[in-house]
C-alpha cells in the first residue's frame, strides 16, 4: 500500500490510499471514530474503478498522524484476536 499526503496541517490530515477500496477505508474510519480526540474521520471515493480513496482525519488535541497510527495498531490487535479465535474452531 502507498500513501500520498494531500493535506497536512495542525489537527488535519488528508491522504490518498493508493490501490485501496471501501473495505480498508471503512475499517479505518470506524476505528478512528472510536478515538475521543478525533473530531472527524471519513473518506471519499469518487469511483472505485478510476480513483483512489481520500481519507481525512481531524483531531482536536492529538496529531492526526498519531491517531491514524493508533487506529492501525488497534486494527492489528483486533485481527490477531480474531485469528486466535478462528484457530480454536479447527
Amino acid at each position: 500500500m502507498e500513501l500520498k499526503a494531500i493535506e497536512q496541517e495542525k489537527g488535519k490530515l488528508k491522504v490518498e490510499l493508493i490501490g485501496e477500496t471501501h473495505t480498508l477505508c471503512n475499517l479505518l474510519r470506524n476505528e478512528l471514530n472510536e478515538n475521543k480526540s478525533v473530531e472527524i474521520a471519513g473518506y471519499h471515493l469518487e469511483h472505485p474503478m478510476v480513483n483512489n480513496p481520500i481519507l481525512f482525519v481531524e483531531t482536536e488535541k492529538d496529531d492526526p498522524k498519531k491517531a491514524l497510527s493508533n487506529a492501525c495498531s488497534s486494527i492489528k490487535k483486533k485481527t490477531a484476536e480474531l485469528r486466535k479465535e478462528l484457530n480454536k474452531l479447527k
